[in-house]
């Protein structure tokens, strides 16, 4: 449900699961998720306007329903802006969907402001009224071998036992934005400090400068408030990928500093969207560069709904 590129469902894959169907609304989405999955059935479609009984027969008797709600009227990127609660309300759509389907196993995945939400214990309760013993657990992705901070929440159920009380992570340490990157001359720069920039954006850079050194390789972070001051060191995980394009990389050649916005190849990477020897790489539609970067910002890192798959499956 609300399938997406496939980010959940390659973390499955991982995990030893057999992708049985895609559900999302977006063309682009289901476009994309079937390129991903091509044995799946792919579905285009609001969720509440199928016949449920009709898709059941369609795609046949599931163990593991997989679920990631539309969450821009949950999170706090949103600011103070007045949310939807019909669109909050799609969450509700698992209940109906775990009703038909029953699979044993399911995982809701949305970010952590999903919580506080007035329908939440009411989403939990009609889950546990359908006998799923629920387990909630707040994961960052950069604890599994992710290049990126992503806390996320996931909502996962049992039907027959209580689900593990921890998730595994990676041991190790965290991958770093830098290990993200294309080697320089890959794409192309522009000088950072000329007429046409904007003043928000060079101080940022200052603020980067004055804290590294004057010929330092930072990060600007754009549509953030945490107090960062706009920029982020190379040396820590990417911070939060969301579905505008919000990293540029300043470099120093020694004499000129230049600035260049990620680009999608890179953005992938620090999703986890290919990992030699654990995945395979998700292909993304060469569509717009803003279409990718929203079906990218969109997904779930796979290594972490792989690890919460086998907490899942590993009893069974």
């Amino acid at each position: 449900m609300f399938c997406g590129a496939g980010g959940s469902s390659a973390g499955a894959r991982a995990a030893g699961v057999e992708i049985a169907a895609g559900i999302d609304m977006w063309p682009l989405a289901t476009t994309t998720f079937a390129a991903n999955f091509p044995d799946a059935r792919v579905i285009t479609s609001r969720l509440e306007d199928l016949h449920l009984d009709s898709i059941k027969k369609q795609i046949g008797t599931i163990d593991l329903l997989l679920a990631s709600p539309e969450c821009t009227n949950h999170t706090c990127a949103k600011g103070g802006a007045q949310r939807n609660e019909e669109s909050r309300a799609t969450a509700l759509l698992v209940v109906d969907y775990a009703r038909v389907f029953r699979p044993r196993w399911l995982v809701l995945e949305n970010v952590i402001h999903m919580r506080p939400w007035s329908r939440y214990g009411e989403l939990k309760r009609s889950l546990q009224a359908l006998g799923y013993h629920l387990q909630e657990h707040v994961l960052d992705a950069a604890d599994f071998g992710v290049a990126q901070t992503r806390r996320r929440l996931f909502l996962v159920g049992d039907r027959k036992e209580h689900p593990a009380s921890a998730i595994l992570s990676r041991p190790g340490r965290r991958k770093s934005a830098e290990s993200i990157l294309d080697r320089a001359g890959v794409w192309k720069v522009s000088p950072l400090f000329h007429e046409r920039r904007a003043a928000a954006t060079l101080a940022r850079a200052r603020r980067g400068f004055d804290t590294m050194g004057e010929t330092a390789s930072f990060l600007l972070v754009y549509y953030g408030n945490d107090g960062s001051g706009g920029w982020q060191r190379l040396s820590r995980p990417l911070r939060t990928i969301t579905t505008l394009d919000r990293f540029a990389l300043v470099t120093h050649d020694g004499s000129m500093a230049s600035m260049r916005m990620l680009q999608v190849p890179e953005l992938k990477r620090a999703m986890s969207f290919h990992e030699v020897g654990c995945y395979e790489e998700l292909i993304l539609p060469e569509g717009t560069r803003r279409d990718r970067i929203r079906l990218t910002g969109n997904g779930v890192c796979p290594p972490v709904m792989e690890a919460v798959v086998r907490s899942l499956t590993a009893a069974s």
